[in-house]
């Protein structure tokens, strides 16, 4: 009988520790490498960022012979040097990308959002054709339409103009395919009849009624596009032969170049990359602030 009343206080305690019970199940084991690799992705994506704001508050003397991660103390001076060098040139490559990527982001949102918003509502003969032509467009390396872009505006007398860098970026097509999902989602298309029935025009029902419903997915088609035309490099390298239009990127890769036989300008350089990233972490952090208000007041307003 006390054999018996131990053997049954023992199963009611549980397994020993360390016993294969008491292990932690393979599923949870298996949750941790999802995490794991989004931890080694994280830092392998900003190690490289880390560097660059680091290295842009040494000086000259400083990059080559102090630690990496280390702090520098020439920041304002790197700043300063910057701003001097050539009267003040970096600035004006800054401003050709704000209006490269601000004006072109603009328009092509635009143009992305009609497009998307007639592809997903009418009805009409050789549209899904054209939009598989657009998908097509997603999936082909703009390296391949640079050169046939700067013929054809080589034939209009255009190239070495901020209207060669502005115009090729209107027409976006990820931006059309992405304003055509969103708009298809977003839209219900018994709110467009109501608007026919109640007499509006197409016009004033798209800018009135799917606008409004649209403007989360164009925030989105915003910040691509203003992206990608603030980091492109190979467009304006083709086009362009005046450096007082260079993008900073551009402007920056030129700078570059000099600083292999004069080594003091690599540190304007870095100064340069750690200032030309500021103005797209201002714009996301801005951006998201309108992503959360629209998403959460919802599409259909009483």
């Amino acid at each position: 009988m006390s054999s018996l009343a131990v053997g049954k206080t023992a199963t009611a305690a549980g397994p020993a520790p360390g016993t294969v019970q008491d292990r932690p199940p393979l599923r949870r084991r298996i949750a941790f490498v999802p995490t794991v690799t989004l931890l080694l992705g994280a830092l392998y994506c900003l190690l490289p960022v880390a560097w660059v704001v680091i290295a842009a508050t040494k000086s000259g003397s400083e990059l080559f012979s102090t630690f990496t991660f280390l702090p520098g103390t020439g920041f304002a001076d790197n700043v300063s040097e910057l701003s001097a060098y050539r009267d003040g040139v970096y600035w004006q490559w800054m401003g050709n990308s704000a209006l490269y990527a601000g004006l072109g982001a603009l328009l092509s949102t635009c143009v992305s959002a009609v497009s998307g918003y007639a592809l997903a509502t009418y009805r009409f003969r050789g549209r899904e054709t054209l939009f598989n032509v657009l998908l097509a467009g997603v999936l082909m390396p703009p390296i391949i339409l640079a050169v046939p872009q700067y013929l054809l505006l080589a034939n209009v007398d255009l190239t070495d103009s901020y209207l060669s860098v502005l115009l090729p970026q209107i027409l976006s097509p990820y931006g059309v395919y992405l304003s055509r999902i969103y708009a298809a989602a977003a839209v219900p298309a018994d709110v467009v009849e109501a608007g026919r029935m109640d007499g509006a025009s197409e016009w004033r029902i798209f800018t009135r009624v799917a606008l409004p419903m649209m403007v989360p997915g164009m925030v989105t088609v915003f910040l691509f596009q203003f992206v990608a035309v603030w980091n492109n490099f190979l467009l304006p390298y083709i086009m362009l032969s005046d450096d007082e239009k260079f993008p900073i990127t551009l402007g920056l890769f030129t700078l570059l170049e000099q600083g292999a036989s004069t080594p003091a300008l690599y540190t304007l350089v870095i100064t340069g990359a750690f200032l030309a990233v500021i103005p797209l972490v201002a714009l996301f952090l801005v951006i998201q602030r309108f992503w959360s208000l629209d998403l959460l007041s919802g599409a259909v307003k009483s």
